[in-house]
């Protein structure tokens, strides 16, 4: 029986429909807490709703591009009228890009990756913290790539790099406000998002989605000045 950590909370996961952010989804759905899950696919997020109501919790879907500024704030509009606050926020949407050197990389394929995982996460984040209270958890889902390079992943690396310094300043932004925010550090998971770039890729070899939501759902209930202002998840033994 599950223990309800978060029975009494909101939260709001963009990219929700799949991959990580479903895992994420199920995991706090397990702890009874009410979601908000978004996603560019309806079908998708009507499909994950589905699974997700066999915990019994409030689920909206809302289908957001969350580089787009109005389909944002169109987004926490419903989370405002629907549940009047928000208690977690995962940035957790991003996409890469095919496996190209710099002077290769289509200015599309760049604006596309940029866009959405470092703008996005500022649309969202900004128009989410008028519903955010002090206690309150804002996890950006970052990456190894945030600190590392990688060859041919110019505008993953260069997003991921800015998402990380976007984190670091708006946390010290909320500090005294008493919101938390920490940057959730992964190494290799097995999603879709390989297939961007590294169709073949060894997802076998991976950590998976679930392991990941289950770890970052428990540093959640850490205390609210804890340190945990980084989160590194990874796989021990070396690269893949």
């Amino acid at each position: 029986m599950a223990s309800k950590r978060f029975s009494r909370q909101v939260a709001l996961i963009t990219g929700g429909g799949k991959g990580i952010g479903l895992a994420f989804a199920r995991a706090l759905a397990a702890e009874g807490c009410s979601l908000v899950i978004s996603g560019r696919n309806l079908s998708t997020l009507n499909k994950a709703a589905r699974e997700l109501s066999r915990y019994k919790v409030q689920v909206l879907t809302v289908v957001c591009d969350v580089r787009d500024e109005a389909s944002v704030q169109a987004m926490l509009s419903g989370v405002k009228k629907r549940f009047r606050r928000l208690d977690i926020l995962i940035n957790n949407a991003g996409v890469a890009h095919p496996n190209l050197p710099m002077g290769e990389l289509p200015l599309a394929d760049w604006r596309e990756v940029v866009d959405t995982n470092l703008t996005g996460m500022f649309l969202v984040t900004r128009a989410a913290l008028p519903l955010m209270k002090r206690g309150g958890t804002i996890v950006n889902n970052l990456s190894v790539a945030a600190k590392r390079a990688f060859p041919g992943m110019g505008a993953y690396v260069a997003s991921k790099h800015g998402a990380l310094g976007f984190t670091k300043a708006l946390r010290e932004d909320l500090r005294p406000q008493g919101v938390r925010v920490v940057a959730l550090m992964l190494g290799a998971t097995a999603t879709d998002i390989w297939n961007s770039f590294w169709p073949d890729a060894p997802k076998s070899r991976m950590m998976s989605a679930e392991d990941i939501a289950r770890l970052t759902v428990n540093a959640l209930t850490l205390p609210p000045e804890s340190a945990a202002e980084e989160l590194v998840i990874a796989r021990t033994g070396g690269a893949l």
